[in-house]
């Protein structure tokens, strides 16, 4: 048989259309029902994404926006859980920290040194002060010295003293002279009884020689120097041991120093220290410590630092106010320091925030350490550090408060008490809970007791107790009127703690007998409003976080206030601006 070649091509030909026409009728549809499949799962796994805010991880939203507390864009709960942090870290993405405006600076070693400003008063050298007190009963006829302040030098007559007593010892001297020969005794009894008033050998000799009775005699200044006190006038009348006049020598003066219980550390006998007085403008005098009180003011809190100056031009006088500069160093030749910024203190803990190195993105670690003297901006680090580790010196109460939201161990909860204080029924803080979707009135009632603890922190500035029992009332009773039903899940039990402690605090605030008392209870009345403020946010604005390293028993301590200026409420007029502003809202 013969093959058609025609055919056979035909056929080819016919055989490839027929393919050609299937894959474009069947084929490019299969494609795109594939690729609208592939769109359709990739629009349900964007629609069921949680976002959240890097620096606020209690917002939860369906969709990406803008965090409703900071206004920075949401991102994916998944690219913050990229890695895993153990639960004394706390990771933030580098844009979270940007703006927490958190910042950082190596561990290092150097002299620790500070330099200490001390106000003081000149005062009259103790030591140099003539007390010249009656000897006898009498009258004063004359007076020699009429006002405070004249110069006076030694041997001269200050006052005439009118005394029958001296009459009669100058009679019973007269007729012992008589005796001098028989009875010696006799005589020199008569004679010390006139020394013992303070009449001097001169005197008693012209009184046995002229053998005449004197019935007025002069008061004598024991040193030259300058009359600080004149406590009787002409005429009157005194008696045995009243105090007449007091004589100060005033060519060495005494400029007595205010120094606080944590400077102490950094002064010693022998330290050089510079002062001006506004009476003498552009000039600084130089002296050296020569005394420091052993005993604390229990009142200013202060112990007394003591200088000796020269005042042989009577330049300094005594009760002149003086400011003092000292440049303190501490006997180490070299220690471990961190700025006072990245200290955060409760109670007896001191806590810093150490960055991991390697992390791929910013993440702290809590640690607790030991601290030394303070040492002008910075702490001496005794235990807890190493040399050349990073740590959060700006923006680090911002860390720790989102260590605090998420659960994790942080300077009011160590890691025994995050499961008791932080989780609730298997939800930890970072769990579907928005602290922000909050109603009208509960915001307006946490205004209201925010407002109550300010009025309670100013009657503790100006210990005034009637102020402290009434804000302490006010604010019981706001917290008794809070609502909290419209709160859900973590926000609502994490208010139920929290109200609890504000309650509490409160009322020993208010129930405590002293004032040191109330204050101490208002520390932590303090540590609990500013967590409540940092989980809620602030409808007041602006509040600060301020902090007093010499709070709590030199331990820190940390309150909030409306206004920037410092007013510290642990110390009172003592120490009213003893303190700095850590934070903001």
């Amino acid at each position: 048989m013969k093959t058609n070649h025609k055919m056979l091509y035909a056929a080819f030909g016919f055989l490839a259309m027929g393919l050609l026409l299937g894959w474009w009728l069947f084929g490019d549809k299969s494609q795109q029902i594939d690729s609208k499949n592939t769109q359709a799962g990739e629009h349900i796994h964007k629609a069921g994404t949680t976002w959240t805010c890097a620096m606020h991880p209690q917002i939860r939203e369906d969709a990406p926006g803008q965090c409703p507390i900071c206004g920075m864009e949401l991102i994916p709960v998944s690219s913050m859980q990229a890695a895993t942090v153990a639960t004394n870290e706390i990771q933030m993405t580098e844009a979270a920290a940007g703006i927490a405006n958190v910042q950082t600076v190596v561990v290092h070693k150097a002299a620790p040194g500070k330099e200490l400003y001390l106000a003081g008063k000149v005062q009259a050298d103790e030591r140099r002060i003539a007390a010249i007190t009656s000897r006898f009963g009498g009258r004063i006829e004359k007076l020699y010295v009429n006002f405070t302040g004249q110069q006076v030098k030694r041997g001269e007559k200050l006052a005439s003293v009118y005394s029958p007593q001296l009459v009669t010892a100058q009679k019973e001297l007269f007729e012992a002279v008589k005796f001098k020969e028989s009875n010696p005794s006799f005589y020199e009894a008569a004679v010390n009884k006139l020394k013992l008033w303070d009449l001097t050998d001169t005197q008693i000799r012209n009184i046995r020689e002229s053998k005449q009775v004197q019935y007025y005699f002069n008061v004598l200044s024991p040193q030259s120097g300058t009359v600080v006190n004149r406590n009787i006038s002409q005429g009157d009348y005194v008696k045995e041991g009243e105090s007449l006049f007091e004589v100060a020598n005033l060519d060495k003066v005494w400029v007595q120093f205010d120094a606080y219980e944590n400077d102490l550390s950094w002064i010693e006998e022998g330290d050089k220290i510079s002062f001006t007085v506004q009476s003498v403008p552009g000039k600084t005098f130089t002296s050296k410590i020569t005394f420091i009180d052993p005993l604390i003011n229990p009142q200013t809190r202060v112990a007394s630092v003591r200088t000796e100056v020269d005042n042989s031009n009577n330049q300094l006088k005594p009760a002149m106010f003086v400011q003092g500069i000292l440049q303190a160093r501490l006997d180490e030749a070299e220690a471990l320091l961190i700025p006072a910024s990245a200290v955060l203190w409760t109670g007896k803990r001191a806590v810093v925030y150490v960055k991991k190195p390697d992390a791929a993105q910013p993440t702290f670690a809590y640690r607790e350490v030991v601290l030394g003297p303070k040492a002008g901006d910075q702490y001496v680090v005794m235990e807890g550090l190493g040399e050349g580790e990073e740590i959060v010196a700006n923006g680090v109460f911002k860390v720790d408060a989102a260590a605090q939201l998420e659960g994790k161990v942080s300077m009011m909860h160590t890691g025994g008490e995050i499961a008791a204080g932080h989780e609730h029924d298997g939800m930890d803080m970072s769990e579907a809970a928005d602290f922000t979707q909050t109603s009208a009135a509960f915001r307006a009632q946490l205004d209201q007791a925010i407002g109550a603890y300010l009025g309670l922190k100013e009657g503790l500035v100006e210990a005034d107790d009637k102020e402290i029992q009434k804000y302490s009332s006010i604010l019981l009773e706001t917290l008794n009127e809070i609502d909290s039903n419209d709160l859900n899940g973590t926000a609502r039990n994490f208010w139920k703690d929290k109200e609890v402690l504000l309650t509490k605090y409160a009322r020993l605030s208010k129930e405590a007998s002293g004032l040191a008392g109330k204050r101490e209870h208002f520390l932590h009345l303090s540590q609990t409003v500013i967590e409540v403020i940092e989980a809620f946010g602030a409808s007041r604005k602006p509040l600060y976080v301020d902090y007093c390293p010499m709070g709590n028993d030199n331990r820190g301590a940390y309150w909030l206030s409306e206004v920037k200026e410092i007013r510290n409420p642990f110390f009172g007029d003592a120490m009213l601006t003893c303190g700095e502003v850590k934070d903001e809202y």
